[in-house]
């Protein structure tokens, strides 16, 4: 399976999954048919399913366009986005597993953006490969999605969830905000020697116009401080350590920087 990663908007990116074998794909959060059709058209390929995260319109904004050149695909989303998503066929729920393109996708509930928010996860089906997390709006590079609908408990829980995956597993987030992220990690996280790194690194890479997701789990954990709620050094930054307390904290002045 190939996950090609296609720009739309100022900073969205949609994700097409294709097996080349069966000449058919998937796509995540089309926000915009347009990209998608592009593509499809360039791997000869048909579109089989889509898989929606959440119901923002960023998310689901080609839906209705796909559905109408592929009227025989599955579109997926969350058993609490009912009435939100066009066209949604299937509503899932936590720990649902599903077959798209002849693998395996497991289904997280990862509330907290929104009420309804999934993410998509695709295990590796050998030891030496990475898993692909799809995760909308809940987990970015270096950073977390804001509070739309959800509360500071149910992102933190979340995010729990996401953490516990293999080491290895690529963050496939829907949004170019990894620079912006790592600005504020330093506020509170100034020390970390791994995170200055990848700073300049991202730096570097939008400088020369180059895309900065996938990330890769490991990387999250060492330098993202929405997976570090427990570490003394971000818990000293925001003067709690109580994790809830200290997540909702370390929320509020990303929402202010």
């Amino acid at each position: 399976m190939q996950v090609y990663r296609l720009p739309a908007f100022s900073d969205n990116y949609i994700f097409v999954l294709h097996d080349r074998h069966r000449h058919e794909a998937a796509v995540v959060d089309p926000g915009d048919a347009g990209p998608v059709l592009e593509c499809l058209d360039r791997l000869g390929a048909t579109l089989t399913s889509i898989l929606n995260t959440h119901h923002h319109n960023d998310h689901i904004g080609g839906n209705r366009e796909l559905i109408q050149t592929f009227p025989h695909l599955c579109v997926y989303g969350g058993s609490r986005d009912r009435g939100r998503i066009p066209g949604q066929q299937f509503f899932l729920e936590d720990g649902d597993r599903l077959h798209v393109l002849g693998r395996e996708v497991r289904v997280f509930f990862v509330p907290g953006h929104t009420r309804a928010h999934v993410a998509y996860y695709v295990p590796p089906q050998t030891p030496n490969e990475p898993g692909d997390l799809f995760c909308g709006d809940t987990l970015f590079a270096g950073g977390c999605g804001r509070l739309s609908e959800g509360t500071p408990g149910q992102m933190l829980d979340s995010l729990h969830k996401l953490r516990n995956l293999p080491d290895s597993t690529r963050i496939w987030c829907a949004h170019e905000y990894t620079l912006n992220n790592l600005k504020f990690a330093l506020t509170v996280d100034g020390n970390n020697t791994k995170l200055q790194q990848r700073l300049t690194a991202v730096k570097r890479a939008r400088a020369g116009d180059r895309p900065t997701i996938p990330s890769v789990l490991a990387e999250e954990k060492l330098t993202n401080p929405f997976l570090r709620w427990d570490d003394p050094h971000i818990q000293a930054a925001v003067g709690s350590t109580d994790p809830i307390q200290t997540f909702r904290r370390l929320r509020g002045k990303k929402d202010l920087f």
